[in-house]
């Protein structure tokens, strides 16, 4: 059997671990052959990709990023796009079957490709928010707590130098897994998070109460949070490929706000990029390696339009449909207990 594998969407710490699993799966295991598509949806649309062998996924664990590429690019558009155009590609070139590898955006797609075109689709779930209901945890999201919890590490001290509230943004478009536990490993005084809108009165309470007892204020926000008067997340940077608003700047929104609240000096700090960035936690190495091995048996079992989830301490299955239905939110309780620890 031949089959594609892509990455798309946001590069993720542990994608090329689980490009590894699967190629070793597939090879060790059922003797497949393996291609791997470029630019991600983009190279499927355009018929774009190179072979992966066994050899070409040797130590591959360990690196961050992709060796395939990754891209925004909507498999409904363009010249090659749609379902026929894809399943006629594939026919082709002999590609029996796809594994996508991707967040919300990219499994919605792959899950449509599959119920209007019949193309063999097997997802893996990659989100570094954490935000699939369908799986416990999605790699990458581990190593971007523990980035974000260097941050806030680093922006102690220099607030503590200065007498100054630092307010670290961190990602989370809908949900405020990684604000929640990077805040409560780094000690954060206040955490913001999309779940749970705070007035800048509350928040400018916290910060005080800190100042007061001789310490230098750090709150941690999701990219996606809002004030209760914001009617959605602070967005100034146009639209993606599958037309959702491209978050971020929340943080310096909410420090200029801060300081004219409280009279103490705030700044503001957007970590970004850097949480996507750089070699996958030994926890991601590990899950990411699961899945691409589990994506492959999904594949001879011809699972099709299901994706590959974590559910306590194994993998399982389930379909793309239920993936993308829901979001895992972080539940009342869990936001209740880092309160405990604000101000």
């Amino acid at each position: 059997m031949k089959i594609g594998i892509l990455t798309s969407g946001g590069d993720c710490p542990g994608l090329n671990a689980v490009i590894r699993g699967a190629v070793l799966e597939g090879v060790i295991t059922h003797d497949a052959e393996f291609v791997g598509f470029r630019w991600g949806w983009r190279g499927v649309v355009e018929g774009d990709f190179m072979p992966i062998t066994r050899h070409d996924v040797r130590g591959l664990s360990k690196q961050g990023g992709t060796i395939l590429g990754s891209s925004r690019t909507n498999p409904y558009e363009g010249e090659g796009g749609g379902p026929e155009n894809i399943q006629r590609m594939l026919a082709d070139n002999g590609i029996d079957a796809i594994i996508a590898i991707g967040g919300e955006g990219t499994l919605t797609a792959a899950g449509r490709l599959h119920d209007e075109g019949g193309i063999n689709i097997i997802g893996v779930p990659k989100t570094i928010d954490n935000d699939l209901a369908a799986t416990d945890y999605s790699f990458g999201f581990d190593t971007a707590v523990e980035i974000a919890t260097e941050a806030i590490d680093r922006l102690r001290t220099t607030a503590e130098s200065h007498g100054r509230c630092m307010v670290l943004e961190v990602m989370g478009r809908h949900v405020g897994w990684i604000a929640l536990h990077s805040g409560m490993a780094g000690g954060a005084h206040a955490i913001l998070i999309p779940e749970q809108p705070q007035s800048i009165e509350q928040i400018c309470e916290w910060v005080l109460s800190v100042r007061d007892r001789g310490r230098a204020p750090l709150v941690v926000v999701a990219e996606g949070f809002r004030l209760p008067d914001m009617e959605s997340a602070h967005s100034h940077k146009g639209l993606d490929a599958f037309n959702r608003p491209r978050l971020g700047g929340i943080a310096e929104r909410l420090a200029p706000m801060i300081e004219e609240g409280t009279g103490i000096e705030s700044r503001a700090t957007v970590l970004g990029h850097i949480q996507r960035g750089g070699a996958p936690s030994a926890y991601d190495r590990v899950l990411a390696t699961r899945l691409g091995m589990h994506a492959v048996d999904a594949v001879y079992e011809n699972a099709w339009g299901s994706m590959v989830t974590l559910r306590g301490t194994d993998i399982k299955t389930v379909s793309i449909a239920e993936a993308v239905g829901s979001l895992n939110s972080v539940p009342p309780h869990r936001y209740d207990e880092a309160k405990i620890l604000f101000g």
